[in-house]
């Protein structure tokens, strides 16, 4: 049986510390599905397509990881995909309180998906999507932040 991890996410934009906790799965599992959520209420910073164009690019090395989008809860998605796992990281205490209770909603309506989460590495744990998305807004250059 293959071990499947979706990797799930808004990725906007998708950060060195997404890819660096991408990059410590890939030992883990035999394929990763980084899988984009669309979430219509929201207006993204970047488009979708361009965010799945933009993950393609910097997982092109990566040939067990591949990409998708999704708009449905994420066990189903797993089911969909014949995922036994859901992959997610940390930064800090409050990332794991938000992480936990996730984990714990998707134990009861999914028991057979277990969600395995990582420490993000110090080098990458501030960076965050929404602190990229404030320091673009004030114009300042983002790219070093950038998958």
């Amino acid at each position: 049986m293959s071990r499947i991890a979706v990797f799930p996410g808004s990725f906007d934009p998708m950060t060195t510390g997404h890819l660096a906790l991408l990059r410590r799965a890939l030992p883990l599992f035999d394929r990763i599905v980084v899988a984009v959520g669309i979430n219509t209420e929201k207006k993204g910073f970047m488009p979708v397509d361009e965010r799945v164009e933009h993950i393609r690019m910097a997982v092109a090395a990566m040939p067990k990881v591949e990409v998708t989008t999704y708009s449905c809860l994420t066990t189903d998605l797993c089911r969909q995909l014949g995922a036994s796992f859901i992959l997610r990281g940390v930064r800090d205490a409050a990332d794991f309180a938000y992480e936990q209770k996730i984990a714990d909603i998707n134990r009861l309506i999914a028991p057979d998906i277990e969600t395995v989460i990582l420490l993000a590495d110090p080098s990458t744990a501030i960076i965050s999507s929404s602190m990229v998305r404030e320091l673009a807004a004030f114009g300042k250059d983002i790219n070093k932040y950038l998958a």
